[in-house]
């Protein structure tokens, strides 16, 4: 286990729908207003990092969606401390449009900004925005080619690449960030999104999962990582649900479940699916997730942080003992449950860190 605190981050609501497909009530607004006070809530309570959502077409329970970039710029300025990652997708933007942009938003921001790379699993998005499906492996050697030209162009000057998707010659980006690269976050669960991991990214978004399933995951990265003297850290995603009991937990999470939206969910799981089973392992995002699952839509329910405060802390530092660096958060109201997580689960989390590090300095001593 790590001696560094676990950190977290959570999704920022800038598309309508919130984060389950069901049609139960949610407190959870996608407009500005509301998000600029949750940013301001998430960051007393100690979050780290929250992640805009990249969507241009409706679907799914998402009819309206705010451009991720500008939006998180909006919010980076209504914070302080909080460092904003802005989703991205290769094909409607461009290595050099977007260095610009988030070298720009860096200096407006004292380097708060960072980016996370999206290779694309909804093929009738891409489709509407005339946008070029590539096949799936295809998706993630574009994508790893982006990051490389990213990193190039805010690192070097002169800059020269001749890739299969992007070329630059002698370019030199003037101002450059003032982080020495904004971090670059990049998620999946194929094969092809790992290796990339291993080879470029900062830091690798796993969907939801057990502790177990975690683990092997994490531990098969870490050893193409370090084959490649590269380091990546792990963030992983999960929907939480915590109460003062555990009774009222998971009769939240089955009302959720109860009211799901079955058009929409199947409709999502279907083109989740189909992404995933073009890898040539035909495995990837969502493979093995059954409808339940899918109802949050990145399998945030499998994480299992559901319960008493005291529950869900003790769950996240397990998963911090197998590898995991950061916990991506979901909740139902967000405003309301991101105070409650900061006064109710952080603190325990904080608490009981300490307590392992305290037991392996006696351990050694």
């Amino acid at each position: 286990m790590s001696q560094d605190t676990i950190k977290f981050a959570y999704w920022v609501p800038n598309v309508s729908g919130g984060l389950v497909v069901s049609k139960i009530e949610q407190r959870t607004d996608w407009g500005i207003d509301y998000n600029r006070k949750l940013a301001q809530i998430a960051e007393a309570a100690g979050f780290d990092y929250a992640l805009s959502q990249v969507r241009f077409t409706a679907g799914y329970g998402a009819e309206y969606q705010h451009e991720s970039v500008a939006f998180s710029h909006a919010l980076l300025a209504a914070t302080t401390r909080l460092k904003v990652i802005a989703a991205v997708l290769p094909g409607p933007w461009t290595p050099s449009v977007l260095a610009k942009q988030i070298a720009t938003i860096d200096h407006l921001t004292g380097g708060r900004v960072a980016v996370n790379i999206v290779s694309g699993w909804f093929k009738g998005e891409f489709t509407a925005i005339g946008e070029p499906w590539l096949e799936h492996d295809e998706r993630y050697r574009r994508s790893e080619e982006f990051i490389t030209a990213l990193k190039g162009i805010w690192t070097t000057d002169n800059f020269t690449l001749r890739g299969d998707f992007y070329r630059f010659h002698d370019y030199t980006l003037k101002p450059k960030p003032l982080q020495q690269h904004p971090e670059i976050f990049q998620g999946g669960s194929s094969r092809a999104a790992r290796d990339m991991a291993a080879r470029v990214s900062d830091w690798y978004f796993t969907n939801g999962n057990t502790v177990e399933g975690v683990k092997a995951q994490i531990d098969d990265l870490q050893a193409k990582a370090a084959a490649n003297h590269h380091k990546v850290k792990v963030g992983v995603n999960a929907f939480v649900i915590a109460r003062d009991t555990e009774e009222e937990a998971r009769a939240v999470l089955a009302q959720i479940i109860d009211q799901a939206d079955p058009e929409a969910v199947n409709a999502f799981g279907d083109a989740a699916k189909q992404a995933g089973k073009s890898s040539p392992e035909g495995e990837g995002n969502w493979a093995k997730s059954s409808f339940e699952d899918l109802v949050q839509y990145n399998d945030g329910f499998k994480t299992n942080l559901i319960g008493t405060p005291q529950q869900i802390a003790e769950r996240i530092v397990a998963l911090k003992a197998v590898g995991v660096d950061l916990v991506l958060a979901g909740f139902l109201h967000f405003q309301e449950e991101v105070e409650y997580f900061g006064r109710k689960v952080l603190p325990l989390v904080r608490e009981l860190e300490q307590r392992k590090v305290a037991a392996k300095t006696a351990a050694v001593a």
